[in-house]
């Protein structure tokens, strides 16, 4: 019996549901899909209601070997408990989004470090508020805002959420440029009597708790006398009130920008799965290339006049991954092929630069000298970040693949675990 889904309406749980079927559903063969007053997945010998579950089998009808919730005990375990969150969710009270926002201050991910379900279900649970709320409201989650910006730019999540009807706009503006600096200010210090000038012993005592309620308790008074003025004593007519001096409060330092460095920009192992000619451009292939996630991504390279369709069926290569995604002739691509092109130009030849013998897709491609450095998860075109970098990369005397910093001349090779990347043929190749 074919798989059947029922999808519930538009509580949290109905699109966390939904979104997981536009995600894993359409790689399912003969699934049946239709609305109900309960989210629930029938296989014909069972029925399952829980989010985890139902993302859980709609990944196993798919084919898939992994777990939509992730690949250890203690990942599924996390990506359960946020599914179960996702279930409770009310997205009206502030505080359950502000518990949400709390919860995710330090991660990238809900659960572990790589993405899984439980990231759908948050991501679709409180769509219709980030898709309504103004930035000074999305800047008051900024921990959940951060989260649902790079959830909806993922390849995986952004193609199905632009086919899919029931999340518009598919793309929630987001202006992650116009967010103020924290500014930290220090504490203030207490002022130092003159010589000869005695500081009242209670003051200089009085503990920081003890402090906060004599305040208190002076501006109540302040407040009281003001209520019922006449009462107390009155100063003498001309007298006046002497002002305490304003301390000066010293300048926060200004937040410096990070340099563009080779390390910010996120290198795979990738694998061609399939590649086609594009149907509008003679010039360029169409790729799907798994780089290691739930999903290959869509590639698109000006490829064809340097390699044929066989070269490039099944080649293991390397791909930038957190270029923001472009349309090129109406086909969007979600990552870069990494290639060596001859120091003569592009009339001498362009060939891929190889990752080490042994290398599997999803495999982290680093600079020597920066592995404990983690890329930025998109890359801001604003910055000219690759831009800047790029013209450093190059091949060496013998062939291997690095950058080379122009103002130092040090070199730092670009490597995997398994060894050094290199280029077939080229030395002094141009990478990009």
């Amino acid at each position: 019996m074919a798989p059947s889904l029922t999808l519930s309406s538009s509580k949290p749980a109905g699109r966390a549901a939904t979104l997981i079927n536009e995600v894993y559903g359409q790689y399912v063969p003969d699934l049946t899909v239709q609305q109900g007053d309960k989210v629930s997945l029938s296989t014909g010998s069972s029925e399952v209601t829980s989010l985890a579950d139902v993302a859980s089998q709609l990944f196993e009808a798919a084919g898939k070997t992994n777990d939509a919730l992730g690949a250890s005990e203690e990942q599924r375990t996390q990506a359960k408990s946020w599914l179960k969150k996702v279930e409770e969710l009310d997205v009206e009270k502030p505080e359950e989004l502000e518990a949400v926002d709390a919860e995710l201050t330090s991660k990238t991910y809900v659960a572990g470090e790589t993405f899984t379900a439980g990231d759908l279900g948050v991501f679709a649970a409180v769509h219709p508020y980030m898709a309504q709320a103004s930035h000074s409201t999305l800047l008051s989650h900024p921990a959940l805002t951060r989260h649902f910006d790079h959830i909806q730019h993922l390849p995986l999540v952004s193609t199905a959420l632009a086919r899919s009807s029931t999340f518009s706009p598919s793309v929630v503006s987001i202006d992650v440029n116009n967010v103020p600096v924290v500014e930290i200010k220090p504490d203030a210090k207490v002022k130092k009597p003159k010589a000869g000038e005695a500081a009242p012993a209670a003051e200089v005592k009085q503990a920081p708790v003890e402090k906060i309620k004599s305040d208190k308790v002076k501006g109540e008074q302040k407040a009281k006398a003001a209520a019922a003025p006449g009462e107390g004593e009155k100063k003498p007519k001309g007298e006046k009130k002497e002002k305490a001096p304003k301390e000066k409060k010293p300048a926060a330092p200004a937040p410096v920008a990070e340099a563009p460095a080779p390390w910010m920009i996120d290198l795979r192992v990738g694998k061609i799965v399939d590649v086609k000619v594009h149907p509008d451009a003679d010039s360029l292939y169409v790729e799907q290339i798994d780089v290691g996630e739930a999903e290959p991504r869509t590639v698109v390279s000006g490829l064809v006049k340097y390699k044929t369709l066989d070269e490039m069926r099944n080649a293991t290569l390397i791909t930038v991954c957190n270029l923001k995604p472009a349309s090129m002739r109406g086909v969007k691509s979600f990552a870069m092929v990494l290639c060596a092109t001859s120091p003569d130009g592009k009339d001498g030849g362009v060939e891929f630069v190889n990752p080490p013998a042994g290398s599997q897709p999803g495999d982290r491609v680093y600079f020597e000298g920066f592995a404990d450095k983690q890329p930025l998860d998109l890359l801001n075109p604003k910055k000219k970040i690759f831009e800047t970098v790029q013209p450093g990369f190059t091949t060496l005397e013998n062939k291997d693949a690095a950058w080379v910093d122009k103002e130092s001349g040090k070199v730092y090779k670009i490597v995997t675990d398994k060894g050094v990347c290199a280029a077939p043929n080229f030395v002094g190749a141009s990478l990009s």
